[in-house]
């Protein structure tokens, strides 16, 4: 058996098991060994009754103070008890039916108690904890269980023992690292890390494994940007676009004054479009600084030197947004532009006549997804291509757009904002311009960083931002309930909002698991005020722009790095109505409570990334990611910078000719 055996022919996987893993992505013996665990369910040492109050989740150790109450309601059989600590504090524990408990629990009795935490203030109780004798738990007690992201009908045990199967079959996976590497660097073998990555004995064993898998996830990546930028060098300059006095007559006309970054930013734009080799720039700008505009006056001055352009945007309802944003600048100033939406979900009619328009030359400007680079897109001289960082222009989107004319112009927009010495390795191909100035009409968001006992004003509050006609988010680290983490998710948190909300408030979730088409739906019906709140997962960090929505509110904030907060906190202030972020930290660290004032305390995104690369440890690896602008399975830019670092040393040190290793770009 080797990474390229099927998951099906592995002991235990049926057909029906075998159609699960393929709704997850995985069909080879290798793509289950890098379905890595999303976190693991920790048995750590019981807390206090009083610690557990600013907690959602925990293990609590109590005596059995009460008899079992068993009530009726409706079709639940509810049974209820109270506990103590050795402080003399109490809890409520219940359980939904599970009548047996009446029977084998009874006052005096000590367990431990481990579950979700609901409730505030006197009406706090632990709902269907597990229990354990003091014996039981003292076993469990440092132990590590991976848990998976699932589909349903697949549990996390599922997955942990089909990849048990594989392992046991010996060294399965080819180790790209040579053994000099491994040891220059100290890295595990690649089997060793995938073993102990889905099951560690130890934090150490942990983090040695995941410095692995980082490692060479890094060097693969910046072993494709190497690449890149070699067989982009000097490549020549096939579209001369020069200034035209028609961008400096749009953008005196304007209604506001560009900010300093956004000329500078254009007038590098512009230089290295009229120079001699094609441009490959990143374009650097915090949430709201004004990115778009600068790339409609490239597009435009493109357009104006008699070359096409496009404009690729992460999400269809963003690429409404912008070609709807477009349009309105075209009619209000009467530009001579004709631009063309193309979208993944367009009729075969529709995306028929685009091509056909594209590839006539009747159109200048075309704004759209990934579907712009696709084989039946044919464009008459494309001159500039801008995307974003989700759209990272790898070495096979670059080749699909030279085999479609000359090599063009290429701008990528980032909202990420990545501490200088990062973006330079990160984005080694790419010249960088950073946009850190925000329009002087950008009312600041106001923040505050609150423990669950604030939630009742906090619903209070977007309860009176609803009455004035606004919108609110309110964000979710997970999909759906977990038995094990401490997290709140969109499903049920959805549910609980209906119920503290009047019935005529909307309020939806939204969360990476659904198809586009309904992600999109929700969207849009938020975007036009249809939804008054939306219950969300980080889904919503990019592809949303409602100046509407006032109110952000993130659960479990503490789950989350700094910069990925920013870029969340971003969806609000876009208007001109005063916007606020309320930050919900379930977790008893200082550590957490300090990171967090930090965003409390400052709007800047580029003070951010350079205090989250300061301040996030070595043990935060799991939980929520940073924001995937680069797409690594395990990497986060900010927790392992040191790793990138090493990661760009050793791939420097690599002779050219072993650059054909295949690279997710």
């Amino acid at each position: 058996m080797n990474g390229d055996s099927l998951i099906m022919d592995l002991k235990g996987v049926g057909p029906k098991t075998n159609e699960l893993f393929g709704k997850l992505g995985l069909k080879t013996v290798e793509d289950l060994l890098q379905f890595y665990p999303r976190d693991y369910d920790r048995f750590e040492a019981p807390v206090s009754i009083a610690q557990s109050k600013v907690l959602d989740f925990a293990a609590v150790k109590g005596m059995i103070v009460t008899n079992p109450m068993v009530k009726r309601v409706r079709n639940l059989q509810i049974v209820s008890m109270q506990i103590r600590d050795e402080m003399g504090d109490t809890l409520k524990v219940t359980w939904f039916n599970m009548t047996f408990l009446a029977k084998t629990m009874h006052p005096g009795m000590h367990y431990v108690f481990r579950g979700r935490i609901q409730g505030y203030g006197a009406g706090r109780q632990m709902e269907q904890p597990d229990y354990y004798t003091l014996a039981e738990y003292e076993k469990l007690l440092g132990k590590m269980l991976p848990v998976y992201n699932l589909t349903k009908g697949m549990t996390s045990k599922m997955i942990a023992k089909a990849v048990q199967q594989a392992m046991g079959q010996g060294k399965i996976l080819e180790d790209m690292l040579e053994e000099s590497m491994r040891a220059e660097y100290d890295l595990m073998e690649r089997n060793e890390a995938i073993a102990n990555i889905h099951f560690p004995d130890r934090e150490s064993d942990l983090k040695n494994a995941r410095k692995r898998l980082v490692f060479e996830e890094f060097y693969r990546f910046l072993l494709g940007v190497r690449q890149m930028k070699a067989q982009l060098a000097n490549q020549e300059n096939h579209f001369m676009i020069t200034e035209k006095e028609e961008v400096d007559e749009l953008i005196q006309r304007l209604p506001y004054k560009l900010t300093k970054a956004q000329e500078r930013t254009l007038r590098e734009i512009q230089t290295d479009m009229t120079g001699p080799s094609v441009m490959n720039r990143l374009v650097q700008g915090d949430v709201g600084s004004g990115k778009t505009i600068v790339a409609f006056l490239a597009l435009y001055q493109a357009a104006l030197c008699g070359y096409q352009g496009v404009l690729m945007a992460p999400t269809e309802v963003l690429a409404r947004q912008h070609y709807q944003s477009l349009c309105n600048l075209i009619e209000t100033y009467g530009l001579m532009l004709k631009p063309a939406l193309l979208t993944g979900s367009m009729t075969a009619a529709q995306k028929r006549k685009v091509y056909e328009q594209t590839a006539s030359h009747q159109v200048d400007i075309v704004i759209g997804t990934h579907a712009l680079i696709q084989e039946n897109v044919h464009y008459q001289d494309l001159g500039l291509v801008i995307t974003d960082e989700q759209h990272r222009f790898g070495v096979r989107q670059r080749e699909a757009l030279q085999n479609k004319g000359y090599l063009p112009h290429v701008l990528v927009m980032s909202a990420t904002p990545i501490p200088r010495t990062l973006a330079i390795i990160l984005y080694g191909d790419l010249d960088i311009s950073v946009m850190d100035e925000l329009p002087a009409n950008r009312l600041p968001i106001k923040n505050c960083v609150v423990d669950i006992n604030y939630r009742p004003n906090a619903y209070e509050f977007i309860r009176k931002q609803l009455k004035e006609g606004r919108q609110a988010y309110v964000i979710c680290p997970m999909v759906e309930e977990s038995e094990t983490l401490d997290a709140e998710d969109v499903v049920s948190y959805s549910k609980k909002l209906k119920e503290e909300f009047p019935s005529d408030i909307q309020i939806a979730y939204l969360h990476g698991k659904m198809n586009n088409q309904e992600k999109d739906r929700i969207m849009e019906a938020f975007g036009a005020g249809k939804i008054q709140v939306l219950v969300s997962t980080t889904v919503i960090e990019v592809g949303i722009d409602v100046p509407n929505a006032t109110v952000i509110m993130i659960e479990n904030a503490e789950r989350f790095g700094l910069a990925q907060l920013h870029q969340l906190r971003g969806r609000v202030g876009r208007g001109k109505y005063q916007s606020y972020c309320i930050l919900v930290h379930t977790s008893s660290s200082k550590e957490s409570k300090k990171r967090l004032e930090i965003l409390n305390h400052s709007n800047d995104g580029f003070y951010i990334a350079s205090e989250d690369l300061k301040l996030r440890g070595p043990g935060e690896f799991f939980g929520v990611r940073q924001s995937g602008e680069l797409a690594f399975r395990l990497g986060d830019i900010y927790t392992d910078a040191e790793l990138l670092k090493l990661a760009s040393e050793a791939a420097k040190k690599t002779e050219t000719v072993s650059w054909n290793i295949p690279v997710n770009m």
